[in-house]
């Protein structure tokens, strides 16, 4: 049995449509009956300039965001002329830039394969700066369901969006959506999220000028190198008291000597903040 719940999803993305199901537990052995809260999945389909390019599985909060991040961030257009969300279609209208060969991930979903752009100097942050943003990825309906990944997107050190859905994804996207949409400079942005950091996330924050990731979660070698060639610095295992520095470790400060001097592309650094 299941019934849903509508907590109507504010602007940080903090509260989402749920459903509660009845379940039997099993916990040391014995069986009792429980009501469990479930994230909700639906499907939409991206059309950008009149053309659908793809199709999405998503949680139903921030579609508007989701497209116009989804087209940056895969690095097909910089910036979006306008989005509309109806039923199960996003429509976009953007000037798409031409060439990218699509692929399909392993987590099932469409990405576009395109050289990663070189960024500036960005924003340096503290160590007690990543306890804080790192903190502020949770939301109480991720700790309700265990269901769901959450980014945010800090500007000039300030939390400006908060993002959860079904899909790791999807929340990169909505929080890049979001300041597309806010029109910010993204060179000044910082992202957090719960998920891990291959390639393509990584990617994702490339394409779309953000220059500082922090995750909960592990990177891969992949994941590393992109951020080696983005000049991105790569912050992974974000946990209570302790995070490590994959790349780009000077715009970390409190870790001297080890990001003293070095240059964002260098290879070979793994920091860890204490």
């Amino acid at each position: 049995m299941c019934q849903s719940r509508h907590c109507g999803a504010d602007e940080e993305g903090d509260t989402m449509d749920l459903y509660t199901y009845r379940g039997i537990q099993v916990k040391g052995g014995v069986p009792r009956e429980i009501v469990d809260e479930v994230c909700i999945e639906s499907r939409f389909h991206l059309v950008v300039n009149g053309e659908e390019i793809t199709a999405m599985v998503a949680s139903a909060e921030q579609l508007r965001e989701l497209g116009a991040g989804f087209i940056v961030s895969e690095g097909l257009a910089d910036r979006v002329e306008s989005v509309e969300a109806e039923g199960n279609e996003i429509r976009v209208s953007a000037g798409v830039k031409p060439g990218g060969e699509r692929v399909l991930e392993t987590s099932g979903g469409t990405a576009y394969l395109r050289q990663v752009p070189r960024l500036g100097a960005g924003p340096r942050i503290t160590i007690d700066d990543v306890y804080r943003m790192t903190a502020a990825i949770e939301s109480e309906d991720w700790r309700k369901t265990g269901g769901l990944h959450c980014s945010v997107l800090f500007y000039d050190g300030f939390l400006e969006a908060k993002a959860c859905d079904i899909g790791r994804h999807n929340t990169v996207d909505k929080v890049i959506g979001h300041a597309v949409l806010a029109g910010l400079d993204r060179s000044r942005c910082v992202i957090g999220c719960t998920g891990r950091q291959p390639a393509g996330m990584v990617a994702k924050a490339a394409s779309a000028g953000i220059p500082v990731i922090i995750s909960r979660a592990a990177s891969t070698d992949q994941g590393i190198k992109t951020a080696e060639e983005a000049g991105i610095t790569l912050i992974c295992f974000s946990r209570g008291d302790r995070f490590t520095v994959y790349t780009c470790p000077e715009r970390v400060e409190g870790i001297a000597p080890f990001g003293e001097g070095k240059i964002c592309g260098d290879s070979g650094y793994v920091r860890e903040g204490r």
